[in-house]
């Protein structure tokens, strides 16, 4: 199966990811976060908040939590070589925290092309949910796939 308009509306289960705090600082650490509130509990608490807050991109890891990330492409005959990542939204509905449980699935929601075919490009909307089955955020991302050149032998 190649990427057209027919894999509009295909679901897919994504992650599960316990949330902690020493997750949360390392990613804190390791996008240069310098507000105290998302390394110390004590910051968190006088800001008015029940433990370590998410930071807003660390959503994104959620959805990476699977045994095999990128196979869902590769089923659809996709060469990751001619993969891009080409757009990220987030669409926050609430704050998550250390503790919480995240689950992501995945939903396509549009398929086109630009450049006679030489770009494809397959756009997907993420819910991230927590324990309770309330959706955090929503990612929207769009992955650009290339023609790669023919190779002959």
């Amino acid at each position: 199966m190649g990427l057209d308009r027919s894999l509009i509306g295909a679901e897919r289960a994504g992650g599960t990811l316990l949330v902690t705090r020493s997750r949360l600082r390392m990613f804190a650490k390791a996008t240069g976060q310098t507000d105290p509130v998302f390394v110390d509990l004590d910051a968190a608490r006088r800001a008015g908040h029940r433990d370590l807050p998410v930071p807003p991109t660390f959503f994104f890891g959620v959805d990476l939590e699977v045994p095999d990330p990128f196979g869902h492409l590769t089923e659809l005959g996709v060469d990751l070589r001619a993969v891009l990542h080409g757009e990220q939204e987030f669409a926050y509905h609430r704050l998550a925290y250390a503790g919480d449980e995240l689950r992501s699935s995945s939903k396509v929601v549009d398929v086109y092309e630009k450049k006679g075919g030489a770009l494809r490009f397959l756009v997907t909307e993420l819910p991230i949910t927590d324990q309770d089955g309330t959706v955090v955020v929503t990612m929207r991302n769009t992955l650009v796939v290339r023609a790669l050149p023919e190779v002959s032998s």
